[in-house]
């Protein structure tokens, strides 16, 4: 038997600090760590985060800063630039990884699968064909093939040059 390894994961595995108490879309912003917390955009009502334990590489959120648990608890003008984002996400996600496709959607309720209930917030999870392989058959395991970090600075630098162009 072969051994796979991928030591850059026991960072999610075992984080060096247990995970601060509340609301992840309303502490990380607060804290304007943007590059720690892998925040990639920030809007004037919204922003654009990497999602820590991602389905695929570039898997990204977009929520609201008003802490909201339901779509229909927002204004206009916010999920007008919800989409807007969501718009500029997948261009970033186009130009700098070519992925053939994309699952977009809120999880609204835990018992639809939201981890953070209480906050709304839209995914956007890249798609490629093949992106399939026997590992999570076998062994419910997801391998993925770039570091967040490598795809932070990808994306980060991608949505620069996509604003400084739109200027």
């Amino acid at each position: 038997m072969e051994n796979l390894w991928a030591p850059w994961r026991m960072a999610f595995i075992t984080p060096k600090t247990p995970p601060p108490p509340g609301c992840i879309f309303c502490t990380q912003p607060a804290a304007n760590s943007d590059e720690e917390y892998h925040i990639l955009y920030r809007g004037e009502r919204c922003f654009m985060m990497l999602n820590k334990y991602p389905y695929n590489n570039g898997h990204l959120m977009i929520a609201p800063f008003k802490h909201a648990g339901s779509i229909s608890l927002f204004d206009a003008d916010t999920l007008a630039e919800l989409m807007a984002q969501a718009q500029l996400a997948l261009k970033a996600l186009r130009l700098a990884m070519n992925p053939d496709g994309f699952n977009m959607g809120i999880n609204e309720g835990k018992v639809a699968g939201a981890g953070f209930a209480d906050h709304m917030h839209y995914h956007i999870v890249p798609r490629w064909n093949g992106d399939t392989n026997f590992m999570p058959v076998v062994a419910d395991i997801k391998v993925m093939p770039e570091h967040l970090d490598t795809v932070y600075q990808q994306l980060k630098e991608t949505i620069a040059r996509i604003k400084d162009e739109e200027e």
